[in-house]
C-alpha cells in the first residue's frame, strides 16, 4: 500500500496527482460530487422534517414535548457526536467514516418510516443524528485531501452552497411528500440517496487521514458532555410540564451545570481531550462558536413555530406551507454565494454583523404576526430571515476553523458544526418552553372572552397542549358554527401570543449575536497535511 503526503498548507505545494489511465479514484471534483450527495441527505433532513412534524404529531398522537424531541433528539445527537466523529475520521480514515455514516443514516431513516409510535421515531432520530455526525467532518476531511490550497476554498464554498440549497429545499420537498405521499416518505427518500452515496464513495473516494492520527479517545469526556447536554435540554423541555421551580426541573438543570463543569475540568487533564481548552484562547474563535449557538438558537426555533403557524392557524396544507416558506429558502440559496463574495472582499466581520442585524429585524417583524397576517407581510419577514442567516452560515468556518491551530483544525470544524446543532436544539427547547408558558397564561382569558364555558380537569390540560400547537379542539356534534369559530379563535389567538413572545426573545438573542460578530476576524491558519492511502 503506497502513501503520498499532500501539503495543502503551502501555496507552492503541488496539487494532488490527477488520476492516470482513466482512473477516477481521488478525482477532486468527483470527490466533491460524492461528498455533496452524502451531506445533502443530512442537510435536507434537518429542515424537511419540520414540515412533517404537524402530521407526525397528529398521526402518532404525540404530545408537544414529544414532537419537539423529533427535532431536538436529532440535533442533540449531531451536536454531541460531531467532534468525536471528527476524531474517528482522523483515526480510521475519512472515507470509511463517511461511508459508514451514509449507510447508517439511510438505514435509520428506513427504520423511522416503519415506526408505529412516537417513542420509536424519537429513538431512531437520535441514531440518525449519530450517523449524520459521522458524515460531516469526514466530508470536509476528504475535500481537504483532494483539493490543492488554491482551489480548496472554492470547493468548500460549493459544498456549503449544496448544504444551504438542501436545507432551503427541505420545506418544499417535505410539503410535497407529506401531502401527496405520506409523512413516512420524508424518511424513505433517504434510502436511494444513501445507496447512491455508497456506490459513488466506493468508486470515487480515496482515503484521507491525518498524519498524526489519535491513538485513543476521550471516553470520559464524551460521556460527560453527552450526559450534560441531555440533562440540560431534557430539563428545559419538561420544565413547562413540571414547573420551573419543581425539584425535578432543578435537578436536571443543576445536574447539567455540574456535568459541564466536570467536563471542563477533565478536558484540562485528559491526554487526548475531546475539546482541547487551548482552542478558546483565541477570542475570535470563542466568539465565533458562541455566535453560531445564538444564530442557530433563533433560526431553528423560528422554523419550528412557523410550520405550526402556517398549517394549524392558517389551515394550510403541507405543500402550501412549504411554498409560503419559499421566500426564505430562496434567499438562503441566493444569499449564500453573495455572502461568500462579500466575505472574500470585506472579511467576515461586516457581513456577519449586518446579517445578524437583518435577522434581528426579521425576528421583530415575525413577533407582530397575528391570526390574520397575509402572505405579503409574512414573505417580507421570511426574505429578511433568509438574507440575514446566509452570511453567518458562510462566514462561520473562516472565523472558527481559520483561527484554530493547524493541528486542531479538524476539531474546530466539528466544534463549529456542534455549536450550530446545540444552538438549534436549545432554541427549539427554550423557545418552546417560553411559548408553552405564555399559552397557558393567556388561554383561559381568551377562552372566557370568547364567551365559552370553562374547561376543567384533564380536558383543560388537553386543551392547553393542543393550543401550544395551534390546534383547535374538536367540537361535539351539533355544536353551532359560531361556537366552533369561537373555540378556534381563542386557541389561535393564544398560540400567536406565545409565538410572538418566542420571536421577541429570538430577536434579543439575534442582536446579541450581532454584537459578538464585532469580534469576528479572518483566520490566517492554513490547511494542514494529510495522508492519502
Amino acid at each position: 500500500m503506497s502513501q503520498s503526503v499532500v501539503k495543502n498548507s503551502k501555496a507552492d505545494a503541488p496539487p494532488p496527482n490527477p488520476p492516470t489511465g482513466g482512473g477516477l479514484k481521488g478525482h477532486p471534483w468527483l470527490t466533491l460530487l460524492t461528498v455533496a450527495v452524502g451531506v445533502m441527505m443530512v442537510a435536507l433532513d434537518g429542515t424537511i422534517v419540520a414540515i412533517a412534524n404537524p402530521v407526525i404529531q397528529e398521526k402518532l398522537n404525540a404530545a408537544p414535548s414529544e414532537i419537539q424531541w423529533v427535532t431536538s433528539g436529532y440535533l442533540l445527537a449531531l451536536a454531541v457526536f460531531l467532534i468525536t466523529a471528527g476524531k474517528i475520521g482522523d483515526r480510521f480514515g475519512h472515507k470509511t467514516t463517511f461511508l459508514v455514516g451514509g449507510v447508517g443514516f439511510a438505514a435509520t431513516s428506513a427504520a423511522i418510516g416503519f415506526a408505529g409510535n412516537i417513542q420509536t421515531v424519537i429513538a431512531f432520530r437520535v441514531l440518525q443524528g449519530l450517523f449524520g455526525a459521522l458524515l460531516q467532518p469526514a466530508a470536509l476531511g476528504l475535500l481537504r485531501g483532494a483539493f490543492p490550497a488554491e482551489k480548496l476554498n472554492m470547493a468548500i464554498g460549493i459544498w456549503g452552497g449544496v448544504i444551504g440549497a438542501s436545507s432551503a429545499a427541505g420545506p418544499i420537498v417535505g410539503g410535497l411528500l407529506v401531502e401527496h405521499v405520506s409523512w413516512e416518505s420524508v424518511f424513505f427518500i433517504n434510502i436511494p440517496v444513501g445507496l447512491i452515496t455508497l456506490c459513488l464513495g466506493l468508486w470515487i473516494l480515496k482515503d484521507v487521514r491525518a498524519e498524526n492520527a489519535v491513538k485513543s479517545f476521550d471516553v470520559p469526556g464524551i460521556a460527560l458532555l453527552s450526559a450534560g447536554m441531555f440533562a440540560l435540554v431534557f430539563g428545559i423541555i419538561k420544565a413547562p410540564v413540571w414547573g420551573w421551580g419543581d425539584a425535578r426541573t432543578l435537578l436536571f438543570l443543576g445536574g447539567a451545570v455540574l456535568l459541564m463543569a466536570l467536563f471542563a475540568f477533565w478536558q484540562g487533564r485528559a491526554k487526548e481531550p475531546l475539546i482541547p481548552l487551548g482552542l478558546f484562547r483565541s477570542v475570535p474563535l470563542s466568539a465565533g462558536v458562541l455566535l453560531m449557538v445564538l444564530m442557530a438558537f433563533a433560526f431553528f426555533g423560528a422554523i419550528f413555530f412557523v410550520t405550526f403557524y402556517l398549517q394549524n392557524v392558517h389551515q394550510q396544507k403541507p405543500v402550501e406551507a412549504g411554498v409560503h416558506l419559499l421566500p426564505m429558502t430562496g434567499m438562503m440559496i441566493i444569499g449564500s454565494p453573495l455572502a461568500g463574495l462579500a466575505i472574500g472582499k470585506l472579511g467576515p466581520r461586516i457581513p456577519i454583523v449586518a446579517g445578524m442585524l437583518i435577522t434581528t429585524a426579521a425576528m421583530c417583524g415575525m413577533s407582530t404576526l397575528d391570526t390574520g397576517s397575509g402572505t405579503g407581510v409574512m414573505s417580507l419577514w421570511f426574505v429578511l430571515m433568509g438574507l440575514g442567516i446566509s452570511p453567518v452560515m458562510v462566514g462561520a468556518t473562516e472565523v472558527i476553523v481559520g483561527n484554530a491551530p493547524l493541528e486542531l483544525s479538524g476539531v474546530a470544524g466539528g466544534l463549529q458544526q456542534s455549536a450550530m446543532q446545540v444552538g438549534g436544539s436549545l432554541g427549539t427547547a427554550v423557545l418552546g418552553a417560553l411559548m408553552a408558558a405564555k399559552v397557558g397564561d393567556v388561554l383561559p382569558g381568551n377562552w372566557a372572552k370568547a364567551g365559552l364555558p370553562p374547561v376543567e380537569g384533564p380536558q383543560a390540560e388537553g386543551l392547553k397542549q393542543a393550543a401550544q400547537l395551534g390546534i383547535a379542539p374538536p367540537a361535539p356534534p351539533g355544536t353551532p358554527q359560531q361556537a366552533v369559530d369561537a373555540m378556534a379563535g381563542a386557541v389561535h389567538q393564544s398560540f400567536v401570543s406565545g409565538m410572538s413572545l418566542a420571536f421577541a426573545v429570538a430577536a434579543v438573542v439575534a442582536f446579541g449575536a450581532a454584537v459578538l460578530g464585532l469580534l469576528a476576524r479572518r483566520g490566517s491558519t492554513d490547511a494542514g497535511p494529510a495522508v492519502h492511502i
